[in-house]
């Protein structure tokens, strides 16, 4: 990393890694990882059905958003696989039919692992600022915390809720529905060690 003489990683270099491996690219080195272990999967699934009624299908709150899992997004050179990401429907009405998004999201979350924390954290937070993303969610299931960050008016990001060991939140910017918090976290002490 850092050497002047190394050849920029690709496009071309994501569509050769394995499937079973997250690739991404950022300020032109490729990343690889392995999939998420069952904790953050199984929290990320809960997530998106908790979150996804009201906000996507606008069943018991207000919709306007379109939610997806695992987008692959497109955001000038690099290119990210957040867990969640939701786009307000107001700017993206119609979402296109493509393997990528270029259209960077408002919301993106983020499921955590301790080993992960500097991965995700420190390498991902500075290209979602720069591409605009508004609201920034890192959840660590094992703790059971939810970090909600916002994109302010001098582009920096601010800690605007730092939550845990609670049930039920109002977390901006999905704050117009009390969510339940709880299906998250069930269960996890009860999985095996182990997995990817």
């Amino acid at each position: 990393m850092g050497d002047p003489a190394k050849k920029r990683a690709t496009y071309a270099d994501l569509e050769a890694v394995p499937e079973h491996l997250v690739a991404e690219l950022s300020a032109g080195v490729g990343h690889t990882f392995p999939r998420p272990a069952s904790p953050q999967c199984r929290a990320a699934g809960r997530l998106c059905m908790t979150v996804g009624p009201p906000f996507d299908m606008g069943s018991g709150g207000p919709g306007g958003w379109h939610i997806y899992v695992e987008p692959e997004l497109h955001l000038g050179e690099d290119v990210l696989v957040p867990d969640l990401a939701g786009w307000r429907r107001e700017r993206g009405p119609q979402m296109p039919r493509a393997p990528f998004f270029t259209l960077p999201p408002d919301w993106v979350c983020e499921f955590l692992s301790r080993s992960m924390v500097a991965e995700d954290f420190y390498r991902k937070v500075s290209v979602y600022e720069a591409a605009g993303v508004t609201w920034l969610w890192y959840i660590e299931p094992t703790m059971q915390a939810l970090d909600v960050y916002h994109l302010g008016p001098q582009k920096r990001w601010t800690l605007q809720m730092r939550i845990q060991d609670v049930t039920t939140v109002r977390a901006p910017p999905f704050d117009a529905v009390a969510l339940d918090l709880t299906a998250l976290w069930e269960g996890l002490a009860d999985e095996a060690p182990g997995g990817g």
